[in-house]
């Protein structure tokens, strides 16, 4: 295993040194403080991004860059809720691979969506049913343009970056979000959403334009069953 990650590394194409910024690929095999100036604080946004505690998440679950075969094409995002990783899909059999927090037990879901708008600081509408389910929620609303809601900023749960996931003409209520706790990123905690550090939200907001396709894996159980009913078994 060792061997092939050297020999993957040093037979990198020199263009995708830049796809985890001016550290390169490199950043990916340094040790965890190299990590800093990716997960560093944030000062020239909206509003300030703290810097990250690394200490609380796996290193597994930081940014990197990593041999993933697929056949959808480079700028395609593919989430694997049972693995908690996200994949913006490059060119030559690589991804940039992040990690992310995914719906809780009850919660996920599965399919093909597109990424019908994108927000920075997006002021955040908690669904009907999830008022119902948590209803203190509502001392934490004001009255938005949009209906009762949080607006955007430091504190609110979506993070400082937003993309939209879109099913046709309807919007599915999931997002691909930011969060302002970071030691929830490869767990099982959200009602559905896809939720990222909010440095990670902000690379991959960056790499992304609306319309942008983005594939949920379902989970290996289902996807065996799919396999085995196709060929017969």
């Amino acid at each position: 295993m060792g061997l092939n990650r050297r020999i993957f590394t040093f037979g990198l194409p020199a263009s995708a040194a830049a796809l985890l910024g001016e550290r390169g690929w490199a950043q990916s095999l340094r040790p965890r403080p190299a990590y800093g100036g990716i997960y560093g604080p944030i000062d020239d946004d909206l509003y300030p991004v703290p810097g990250i505690d690394l200490s609380g998440i796996q290193s597994a679950f930081l940014r990197s860059i990593v041999p993933y075969e697929t056949p959808e094409p480079a700028g395609t995002i593919v989430i694997d809720p049972r693995a908690r990783f996200l994949y913006h899909v490059q060119d030559g059999g690589l991804a940039i691979r992040y990690g992310v927090g995914v719906g809780r037990s009850g919660f996920g879901w599965s399919g093909t969506a597109t990424v019908g708008d994108k927000q920075e600081w997006p002021d955040w509408y908690p669904p009907k049913e999830m008022l119902q389910r948590q209803p203190e929620l509502m001392e934490q609303m004001a009255d938005l343009p949009g209906g009762a809601g949080m607006p955007g900023g430091p504190g609110n749960p979506l993070g400082a970056r937003a993309l939209y996931l879109w099913q046709g003409k309807k919007d599915t209520l999931y997002r691909i979000h930011g969060t302002f706790e970071p030691w929830t990123i490869g767990t099982s905690v959200s009602s559905g959403c896809i939720r990222m550090i909010n440095q990670d939200a902000i690379d991959l907001y960056n790499r992304t334009p609306v319309g942008t396709k983005v594939v949920v894996l379902a989970p290996a159980s289902n996807r065996r069953k799919r396999a085995a009913a196709a060929s017969g078994e």
